[in-house]
């Protein structure tokens, strides 16, 4: 007989908050709704990690992953430990009160992580994940974008996004990217992030990219912003001679996160 495995009353009303909060959640968040101490929700998701219903992140949990699961909670659950320092490091680059574009993309929810720690900001993004980790905690004001929804992604895109985006004026951009080429720079697989990205970029004082060594020398259809517009890469390993002299032309200030 095969076993299958049971959840008790807990967990199910866990797991259904958060299907319903869009597949991943803050430990905060979920203790508020379901009228329970963090301690209960954290313990509740180790169970539930444990059997594989859920995955821990930084701050709370998403749906486990498969191949079939939706491609931002992919790619959040790789290559956590260099997220993680580059998230830091990009935070280090902060200060209260900013003015910030955050984007949908895997670093970035945990650069949205480390934020928390910054008061007074201004944060206007496409994220689902990045307004639940920032609004409402030590002053900030979020500003989530409005426009097509895309469940893949957990975020916003097309015509209305990029119109609105354009009514601010961000001190800082903070990017992801799927690939990044020594000929073209910072590439994407979706036309719908090239094009925002390319939006933000123009609307903003400084533009960084957060990116892990992975997507180095990788390659992706669509272009992102003229390299020589971004003023920073932040990721967790150095590129090779070509991409580093590439950058360089650029005028593209490198930090290793440690």
């Amino acid at each position: 007989m095969n076993h299958v495995p049971t959840h008790s009353h807990r967990e199910i009303e866990l797991l259904d908050m958060v299907r319903r909060l869009g597949g991943s959640a803050r430990s905060a968040e979920l203790a508020k709704s379901l009228d329970v101490s963090e301690e209960t929700v954290r313990r509740t998701i180790k169970a539930l990690s444990k059997a594989g219903a859920l995955e821990r992140v930084r701050g709370g949990a998403c749906l486990a992953t498969s191949q079939n699961a939706p491609s931002f909670f992919r790619r959040i659950s790789e290559y956590q430990e260099e997220k993680r320092a580059i998230a830091s490091a990009v935070a280090g680059r902060v200060s209260d009160r900013m003015t910030l574009f955050l984007d949908v993309g895997s670093t970035t929810a945990f650069v949205a992580e480390e934020l928390r720690k910054h008061l007074e900001l201004t944060v206007v993004t496409n994220s689902i994940g990045v307004a639940q980790a920032l609004a409402g905690h030590n002053g900030n004001r979020v500003h989530l974008l409005g426009g097509e929804m895309m469940g893949e992604e957990r975020g916003t895109f097309g015509f209305v996004t990029e119109n609105q985006a354009r009514r601010f004026a961000f001190d800082m951009a903070i990017l992801g990217a799927n690939a990044l080429s020594s000929r073209q720079g910072f590439l994407f697989l979706s036309a719908s992030d090239a094009s925002l990205a390319n939006v933000v970029a123009a609307c903003a004082d400084r533009v960084l990219f957060a990116l892990n060594s992975q997507k180095f020398n990788q390659t992706a259809p669509h272009c992102g912003p003229d390299p020589r517009a971004v003023d920073e890469l932040v990721t967790d390993a150095l590129p090779d001679s070509k991409i580093t002299s590439k950058l360089h032309g650029w005028g593209i200030e490198v930090t290793l996160a440690k």
